[in-house]
């Protein structure tokens, strides 16, 4: 088979869903609605910690941080799947294809390093509560940011780099809803041992690791918690640590079983619902998982919502005055 590189190729063709063309008007109603509850609660959290003062904490920057990490992983693989599906045309550009790739890996690295920084911050916190606010200090807490930030898409850069100098066949059929590292692999016609085994270290150095980190970080953190006398802070405690627990499972899980097993015939099929879950269903858990059972949230909304009844009353009595 003719070999081609990719730069002289001008599109690609995303298969998606294409196996299960019955499927694909529900597919774009569930995945509408999930991207619109994404967009509303993350924003939801963003401008509700930026307001209100009661949230100007390091869990609440982290927890800032993260939705906006959601608001741009989303949008960066599901407009184009929504269109996909809506259409007949399933193609997206050679650029386009290289800009997904380099988005979807860089913040999807962004991640796992921010959830290792927020596991750290509620270890702190439970555990080292009377250093909590000198160990967490401001300018601490904006280097982990920014440091989870550069790492995740100094890292997309190297290696999404290294997937695109890999020569591709005739074909452009990219068996995947997006552009992701393991499915362009599949285009190849040549030996590809090599971005296999970065793949398999990238996903070591950027999920294992996280994964241990984080689950040391709730291994002391329940050794903290089972020595509590006081069951109103053990209460709050297992509130928010529960949370974050709750969210680094749905987003670990999925990409583990993705690119931590070996691939099968049956792989790619299985893949692209399991990239479904991690790139459409949890980002839009993520806001209701953080604020349904958090009082610190809650009571944000509620003081939100109270200054604006109070100043719409009184831009009425005002005008009321006025006409008086």
């Amino acid at each position: 088979m003719e070999k081609l590189n990719a730069s002289s190729e001008d599109y690609f063709i995303l298969l998606g869903f294409s196996k299960w063309p019955h499927l694909e008007v529900a597919l774009f109603v569930v995945i509408l609605i999930f991207y619109l509850m994404t967009l509303t609660g993350n924003l939801f959290i963003i401008i509700l910690s930026y307001l209100d003062s009661h949230l100007h904490t390091p869990m609440y920057f982290f927890l800032s941080n993260l939705s906006a990490l959601d608001l741009c992983y989303t949008t960066s693989s599901i407009p184009q799947l929504l269109f996909n599906l809506w259409g007949p045309e399933k193609t997206i550009s050679y650029a386009g294809c290289m800009l997904q790739l380099y988005f979807v890996l860089a913040l999807g690295t962004t991640e796992c390093v921010l959830l290792v920084v927020m596991s750290y911050d509620r270890y702190a916190a439970v555990c080292k509560p009377l250093h909590y606010s000198v160990l967490m200090n401001p300018r601490f807490c904006y280097l982990l940011a920014a440091a989870s930030w550069v790492s995740g898409f100094t890292t997309s850069a190297l290696h999404s780099s290294f997937t695109f100098w890999v020569p591709l066949c005739g074909h452009r059929q990219v068996d995947h809803f997006f552009c992701e590292v393991p499915a362009l692999l599949r285009l190849s016609c040549v030996d590809i041992r090599a971005n296999e085994l970065t793949l398999m270290v990238m996903s070591a150095i950027f999920v294992v690791i996280p994964l241990i980190l984080i689950l040391s970080s709730y291994g002391a953190i329940a050794c903290t918690v089972l020595r509590m006398q006081s069951t109103t802070r053990l209460q709050k405690v297992l509130g928010t640590c529960g949370a974050h627990l709750t969210v680094v499972c749905l987003f670990f899980i999925p990409i583990m079983c993705i690119y931590l097993q070996p691939p099968t015939e049956n792989s790619q099929d299985q893949a692209k619902f399991i990239a479904l879950f991690y790139t459409v269903v949890t980002p839009s858990l993520n806001p209701l998982i953080y604020t349904l059972r958090n009082k610190d949230v809650r009571g944000a909304a509620r003081r939100l919502m109270g200054v604006r009844g109070s100043n719409e009353r009184s831009l009425h009595c005002v005008v009321f005055d006025k006409n008086a």
